[in-house]
């Protein structure tokens, strides 16, 4: 075991600060990014689980999310089904409405703004989520029916079976599921059909994305490059990753969405750098005698600087150890909440080299602290 190591182990109480002070700012960045991913991927949860291989949209949209109307003209429809490679598709709609529940005696009225999501319930549909059983179809089945996600039905202020009023329609909630949780906007699903009678359908000339599933799903890149060449600018096929990646990309550039992280990336930096270099250059000071002992026994002013780096480098992976744990925490009382948390692999990544980047750049600062460890310490 090396001499730094050992000392972090035997003395953790001094460096119980700086790891604290990373996992904390690990966590806040991770958490913060995983909400503001969650609620995206929550909006677009529909989209992202359909059975599509590729996404038919407009040529200047870049997300679902902007103010251009997600819109095509409908004789796209039949000039992507003209591509050998296309096997089916069908236009996807989601659109906003205001959601009235029928209290009954002492309950209370509620008001809610919900996102309405149209599915074909019929087997395989390419608009059909893949997490949808027969329940849920059969439950969608029934003209003006719906089917929402259990962790809205208390927002909702409705049960399974109750009815409510959309856009002056009544509708009978059928079924719940599971999955599609959104603390912004509760999701409300419904058939084709009953779409159109809401009327909350694209009219006249125009439709919603056009969900396109291919005879040879492997073959996906090959036929959107095939189908975006002859598109001659009236469309743009997406795949779903790519999509997804988009969407995820456009929310975060939002201004306010911007601010709001970048300002807290930037703090919880500086808060793990300050207070991990404060702590360790208050450890060496505290350790100023042993290290001149060690000066009095003819090691090298060179050797201590990398004990010292050394040590910061096991202070960064004690903190990446605190990170995963609290991380796991927050991301179990999340689930338990219905609060939607994604974190991808690459992001965690790029977090904690992030992390052992602040760890070994305190360690340089805290080297100062080391010119006091001179043999003539041992006589004071």
């Amino acid at each position: 075991m090396s001499l730094a190591l050992a000392t972090l182990i035997h003395e953790w109480r001094r460096y119980q600060a700086a790891v604290i002070a990373l996992a904390f700012s690990g966590v806040l960045i991770l958490s913060l990014f995983g909400l503001i991913t969650g609620l995206v991927r929550s909006i677009t949860a529909t989209l992202d689980r359909s059975r599509a291989d590729l996404i038919i949209m407009p040529p200047k949209v870049e997300s679902v999310f902007g103010p251009t109307a997600i819109e095509l003209p409908s004789r796209i429809a039949p000039q992507i089904y003209l591509s050998p490679d296309v096997r089916d598709l069908s236009p996807w709609e989601m659109s906003g409405a205001t959601w009235r529940n029928i209290p009954g005696p002492g309950e209370a009225q509620r008001q809610v703004f919900v996102l309405v999501a149209m599915v074909d319930p019929v087997p395989n549909a390419v608009t059909l989520p893949r997490d949808f059983g027969q329940a849920t179809m059969t439950a969608l089945q029934t003209p003006l029916s719906a089917v929402v996600d259990r962790s809205g039905l208390s927002v909702l202020g409705v049960q399974v079976g109750d009815m409510a009023i959309v856009n002056g329609q009544t509708i009978v909630v059928r079924g719940a599921v599971e999955g599609y949780a959104n603390v912004q906007s509760p999701q409300v699903f419904v058939s084709r059909d009953s779409m159109i009678r809401l009327g909350l359908m694209t009219r006249g000339d125009k439709t919603g994305p056009l969900l396109v599933r291919l005879e040879n799903p492997a073959a996906a890149v090959r036929a959107r490059d095939a189908l975006n060449a002859r598109a001659n600018g009236s469309y743009r096929a997406w795949l779903p990753g790519d999509l997804a990646k988009a969407n995820e990309k456009a929310f975060m550039e939002e201004q306010i969405v911007g601010i709001v992280l970048g300002f807290s990336f930037i703090l919880s930096v500086l808060i793990g750098l300050g207070i991990t270099s404060q702590t360790l250059r208050g450890a060496i000071a505290s350790n100023i005698r042993e290290f001149a002992s060690l000066r009095a026994l003819g090691v090298s002013m060179s050797a201590l600087r990398g004990v010292v780096l050394e040590l910061s480098f096991w202070v960064g992976v004690a903190g990446l150890i605190a990170t995963a744990g609290l991380m796991a925490g927050v991301l179990g009382l999340a689930r338990v909440t219905n609060v939607t948390m994604a974190v991808s692999p690459p992001f965690v990544a790029l977090i904690a080299g992030l992390l052992m980047l602040i760890a070994m750049v305190s360690g340089f600062l805290s080297l100062g602290a080391l010119a006091r460890s001179q043999p003539a310490e041992l006589l004071r």
